[in-house]
């Protein structure tokens, strides 16, 4: 499937037996309701397209398998903070491909993928399940990364959250410097989050490679992931090459406070 493609019936969720002419949006919406890149679909095609040597026309079954949502905005959206190619490289193929590699994970383990969603899913992942870590860690953490760089919500955050935030932080500045700093030393490749943890209050942390807060057997921090900011190399080369702090700095001023805030809801 083409990872731009928008038609599929929810309900369902079968590929091309009931193709539907649905606008990206109402795509996104929908999908939003069920997590951060969590609908499931089979790899199925069309039951009067595909047979077999024995002449029958019905696909075999096949695992359900996560699907990367679309992105929901043009790539060129967000220059000059984040360029096209930088976009298209990091959503078409890298975010594409931990996904890929996570359904090829999901097959191996045998696991049962019946109502599974990638937040039922991380907080199980051990220590030594290395494929489920990176690519379930890697599926999620991008589908956030998308969603709060969407552009059109608040520029800032607002009510309860905005007020929570200055008195957890001092003030939306000094969040930003906590948030930039956190992000700016996290030693090679990772992420920054802001999250609510364990007892929670909103805090600041960071995780290596693609680990997430929400795997509470791996991480240091566990919580509730409201924002993240890709501290990969590829999120970012091609426009800023080693400078990773200014990257940083124009994030966050492309942030939707709104999905922000609706991620604390979860």
């Amino acid at each position: 499937m083409d990872v731009q493609e928008d038609c599929i019936d929810v309900h369902t969720l079968t590929w091309k037996t009931h193709l539907c002419i649905m606008k990206k949006r109402t795509f996104i919406k929908l999908a939003g309701t069920a997590g951060a890149g969590l609908l499931f679909a089979p790899l199925a095609g069309c039951t009067n397209e595909e047979s077999n040597d024995s002449g029958n026309t019905e696909s075999p079954a096949r695992p359900f398998l996560f699907l990367q949502e679309p992105l929901g905005y043009e790539f060129d959206a967000l220059e000059p903070a984040i360029d096209a190619m930088t976009m298209e490289i990091h959503y078409s193929k890298h975010h594409a491909g931990y996904v890929n590699k996570l359904n090829r994970a999901m097959r191996a383990s045998g696991m049962s993928t019946d109502g599974l969603t990638l937040e039922s899913l991380l907080p199980t992942i051990a220590l030594d399940q290395t494929a489920l870590r990176q690519n379930g860690g890697g599926h999620f953490n991008h589908t956030l990364y998308w969603r709060t760089l969407e552009p059109g919500g608040a520029s800032e955050p607002s009510g309860d959250l905005r007020d929570e935030m200055v008195e957890t932080f001092g003030s939306l500045e000094e969040f930003q410097a906590a948030f930039a700093q956190a992000a700016a030393t996290r030693f090679g490749s990772g992420w920054a989050w802001l999250i609510r943890n364990a007892e929670g209050k909103l805090e600041v942390t960071s995780t290596p490679n693609q680990d997430n807060p929400l795997m509470h057997k791996i991480v240091e921090t566990p919580g509730q992931p409201l924002l993240g900011v890709d501290v990969w190399e590829h999120a970012y080369y091609l426009n800023y090459q080693n400078r990773r702090k200014d990257y940083i700095a124009a994030f966050l001023q492309h942030i939707n406070w709104d999905v922000v805030a609706a991620n604390d809801l979860a």
